[in-house]
């Protein structure tokens, strides 16, 4: 059996897996690209005009 995964390591790779999710998601909304999301127990596909700007300080 595997150990398990520090508290503090589980924070920082939750944390980086949701900045590399808002950075792809920002650069589909940036090239004009549509994304799909699961919304309502559905698959929804938004065009890039409906993507909304992400609000970064970088």
């Amino acid at each position: 059996m595997s150990k398990p995964i520090p508290e503090k390591l589980s924070s920082q790779i939750d944390a980086g897996v949701k900045l590399a999710i808002a950075k792809a998601i920002e650069r589909h909304r940036r090239l004009g690209e549509s994304i799909s999301i699961w919304q309502d127990g559905q698959v929804v596909t938004l065009t890039a005009e409906q993507i909304p700007p992400i609000n970064s300080d970088d």
